[in-house]
């Protein structure tokens, strides 16, 4: 085996290692439901895709988020007060709380805040199991 190869086959095996320990429990979410002023939806979902999403991409143990305007209940009732559901997972607990200190999430977060009804949201945390 050359040595371009190697360092290739070692330098995979490190990234897949790190991917398997970060693996190792499964991510949280973090279910934001978001009482929307129907005047400001278009202006929600531009500050989502270009100031929010991009930002909160980059934190440590970031997963994914998501935004999701609510359609209909299929069962049961619709959350009260609820026109969007943030969605945000990242590995750990601990990985989120320590996103929501930094400048960049107060930074970022009155983006979407301003599109609220008064301050109306609310926040449920989730283990996946």
């Amino acid at each position: 085996m050359n040595r371009r190869n190697y360092l290739k086959t070692m330098a995979a095996g490190a990234a897949t290692a790190a991917v398997g320990e970060a693996a190792g429990a499964p991510p949280i979410q973090l279910h934001v439901d978001l009482d929307v002023d129907a005047a400001k939806e278009k202006e929600l979902v531009s500050n989502f895709q270009t100031i929010f999403k991009p930002t909160i991409s980059k934190q440590p143990g970031f997963v994914e988020v998501k935004l999701m305007k609510l359609r209909k209940a299929m069962k049961g009732s619709a959350p009260a007060n609820t026109s969007y559901r943030l969605l945000i997972s990242f590995q750990k607990e601990e990985q989120r709380v320590a996103w929501v200190a930094t400048a960049d999430h107060q930074r970022v977060w009155p983006s979407i805040e301003k599109n609220l009804k008064g301050d109306k949201f609310s926040a449920v945390l989730f283990d996946l199991a």
